[in-house]
């Protein structure tokens, strides 16, 4: 699911999230074919858990994460390099009135999860969370105090 930035004020469209699978899916293919003929992108398994697409839907931004989590700079700059390339082979496969330009972002939601984890793990938080909840009936309301 998309997440929302501070800068978008609206979720994206159910036409944005069509498209933005569909090059999603088109993307990951060509990546699992081998399509791209690149050192770097051939020696990295590398998934795409995200594409966000533009308002106007000619702008994507395809998410990547190579397994492992190790040398991402060098393949999203050799991911940039073939960004035309890449473009072309989701044309054939995609039919929509405009092929959207990409940019290709590391993504980072697996690293902020496991700072959250992290954080639940802590040992004061995982004590509030063991604690057993208050029984609201219990309670006595204010100033029904017996003497």
């Amino acid at each position: 699911m998309p997440r929302l930035t501070p800068s978008s004020s609206k979720p994206p469209s159910q036409r944005q999230l069509r498209v933005a699978e569909l090059i999603r899916h088109a993307v990951a293919e060509a990546l699992t074919r081998g399509e791209i003929i690149d050192p770097v992108i051939e020696t990295h398994v590398i998934t795409v858990p995200e594409v966000r697409m533009s308002p106007d839907l000619k702008v994507a931004t395809v998410f990547v994460m190579p397994l492992g989590g190790r040398d991402g700079q060098p393949v999203i700059k050799a991911l940039a390099q073939n960004a035309k390339f890449l473009r072309g082979l989701i044309a054939r496969r995609v039919t929509t009135k405009f092929v959207p330009d990409l940019r290709f972002r590391l993504d980072e939601s697996f690293e902020y999860a496991g700072k959250i984890d992290t954080l639940l793990r802590r040992p004061e938080v995982s004590r509030d969370l063991d604690a057993p909840l208050p029984d609201i009936n219990d309670t006595k309301p204010a100033g029904d105090d017996e003497p």
